[in-house]
């Protein structure tokens, strides 16, 4: 399988084999309006396979997302078809309006102005709990 290279835009690599579609949909790269590559269980002589994402266009990027995704992905950015900049993604402390809270009587499910917040509580079981009622977050 060839994907040509990109002159202009983001290649996040390094990605855990599966975990490559949840980026996408919590990026929101459906409708990011640029094409977008998507390449899955590739070989990987680092992590045995891995997922791969190709955005050809410079578009807005919420690093966070893939930090609670993936911590350890790479972000590289391409300008004039060379690496401008390499990315190592970690666990973010906050995460906000990225996923949302499953506690029904949550005042943030209620409050639809409200963010919603998640706080890292445990960076060893990668444990997120919302901010307002301490709930834990779903898995991914």
């Amino acid at each position: 399988m060839t994907v040509d290279s990109i002159q202009d835009g983001i290649v996040i690599d390094h990605i855990s084999a599966g975990r490559g579609m949840k980026i996408y949909e919590l990026l929101g790269l459906n409708a990011a309006g640029v094409p977008v590559a998507m390449m899955m269980n590739v070989a990987s002589g680092k992590l045995g396979r891995k997922d791969i994402i190709k955005i050809d266009g410079v578009i807005p990027m919420n690093l966070d997302v893939i930090g609670y995704v993936d911590p350890g992905a790479t972000v590289n950015v391409i300008r004039g078809g060379k690496l401008v900049e390499k990315k190592n993604i970690d666990m973010p402390e906050r995460l906000e309006n990225v996923i949302r809270c499953k506690n029904p009587r949550c005042v943030s499910t209620t409050e639809q102005e409200l963010p919603q917040v998640f706080l890292l509580k445990d960076r060893a079981r990668k444990e997120y709990r919302c901010a307002w009622c301490e709930t834990k977050a779903a898995g991914i």
